[in-house]
C-alpha cells in the first residue's frame, strides 16, 4: 500500500506576485503549507531579485505545466550601465567597472536592434539549467565554470521604456528560455562599457499577466477568513488561449481510452482543449489534445476522471 500524500488535495492554478529576496522555491513551499496542499509546483523559476508573474500549478494542473514552460514571457527590466557583476544582476560582486557616462540614447537603440528577432545566446553561469544533474548556478557559488553551448532564442519586442544616464528600463517580449540578464550582460558588451539588471519583473507568463496577481500576504490572510480556495483558477486556464473542441459523451468515452476521434468543425491543425458537453449542456475539461494529419482529434494529456 502506497504512503498517503501529506495534506489535501487542490487543484488549480494560483498565479503569486512573487516578491523580491526570495526564491521560487520558497514561494512555493510557502503557497503549500497555505492551501495544506498534497502538490504544488511552479512553471519557470524567477530569480530571487525578480518579482512578479510566477503561475503555481495544484494538483492535476502540475500536468500541465509543461505547457506554461514552454509559453511566451514578458518582463519589465531595469538595466545599469557602466557596472559588470559575477551574476549579472545586482545580487553578485563587482567584477569590473567602466566610464558609461558617454553612452546616448541613440547609441542604445542602435545596440537594441540587435536584439530583436532569433538571436543565439549562451545561458548565465548562474542560470538554473542542469549539466549532469546539477544546476549551472551551483557549480558557479563553487567557482566552477564550464562551457554552455548557445541556444537559439526569439525577443519577439524589445522596447526602450525609459533612458536616464546610464540606467534605461526596457519591456521585452520573449520565448521560452530567454535569460534577461544575459541580454543585458551582451548589451553592456555591445556598448563598450559593462552592464547588469538592477531590477526585474515578469508581467505575464504564457496566458497570465498581472490582472491574475494575488500576493502571498493576501493569501495569509484569505487563509485566515476560510476562502483561499477563490484564488484557484480552473486547470482549464493552462491552456485557455488555445481553441475548445467540444466531444459528445460517446466521442469522449474514447478520448478516455486514448484514442483519436473525429470532431465535427474542430480546427485542422495545432493544440485543442478537450471538452465533454454534458446533458445539463455545461462543460468539463478533459485535458489536452492535437490535431493529427488525418484530421482527428488525438488526447495527449487528460486530467483524472
Amino acid at each position: 500500500m502506497g504512503r498517503r500524500r501529506k495534506g489535501r488535495p487542490v487543484d488549480g492554478v494560483v498565479v503569486v506576485d512573487k516578491p523580491p529576496g526570495i526564491s521560487s522555491n520558497d514561494v512555493v513551499q510557502r503557497a503549500k503549507r497555505l492551501f495544506d496542499a498534497q502538490k504544488v509546483g511552479h512553471t519557470g523559476s524567477l530569480d530571487p531579485l525578480a518579482t512578479g508573474v510566477l503561475p503555481l500549478c495544484f494538483g492535476e494542473a502540475t500536468k500541465f505545466s509543461r505547457y506554461l514552460l514552454n509559453s511566451d514571457k514578458k518582463y519589465w527590466v531595469r538595466i545599469q550601465l557602466g557596472v559588470r557583476t559575477d551574476t549579472g544582476d545586482s545580487d553578485g560582486k563587482v567584477v569590473a567597472s567602466a566610464d558609461a557616462t558617454k553612452v546616448t540614447q541613440a547609441d542604445l537603440e542602435a545596440v537594441l536592434s540587435a536584439f530583436r528577432g532569433e538571436i543565439d545566446q549562451i545561458p548565465s553561469m548562474f542560470s538554473a539549467i542542469k549539466v549532469n544533474g546539477q544546476p549551472l548556478y551551483k557549480l558557479a557559488r563553487q567557482g566552477i565554470e564550464i562551457e554552455r553551448e548557445s541556444r537559439r532564442i526569439t525577443v519577439f519586442s524589445n522596447e526602450l521604456v525609459t533612458f536616464c544616464g546610464t540606467t534605461f528600463e526596457l519591456r521585452i517580449h520573449c520565448s521560452k528560455g530567454t535569460y534577461i540578464r544575459t541580454i543585458a550582460e551582451d548589451i553592456g558588451q555591445a556598448l563598450g562599457c559593462g552592464a547588469h539588471v538592477s531590477a526585474l519583473r515578469r508581467t505575464a507568463a504564457g496566458p497570465y499577466d498581472e490582472d491574475d496577481l494575488i500576493t502571498l500576504d493576501e493569501l495569509a490572510s484569505e487563509r485566515e477568513n476560510g476562502s483561499l480556495d477563490r484564488f484557484l483558477q480552473p486547470i482549464s486556464s493552462t491552456v485557455r488561449q488555445w481553441p475548445v473542441v467540444q466531444l459528445s459523451d460517446n466521442t469522449a468515452y474514447y478520448v478516455r481510452q486514448g484514442q483519436p476521434v473525429i470532431v465535427a468543425h474542430a480546427p485542422t491543425s495545432g493544440w485543442v482543449q478537450l471538452e465533454e458537453g454534458t446533458e445539463q449542456q455545461t462543460s468539463r475539461f478533459l485535458g489536452v489534445g492535437e490535431i493529427l494529419d488525418d484530421g482527428r482529434v488525438a488526447p495527449r494529456r487528460l486530467v483524472a476522471s
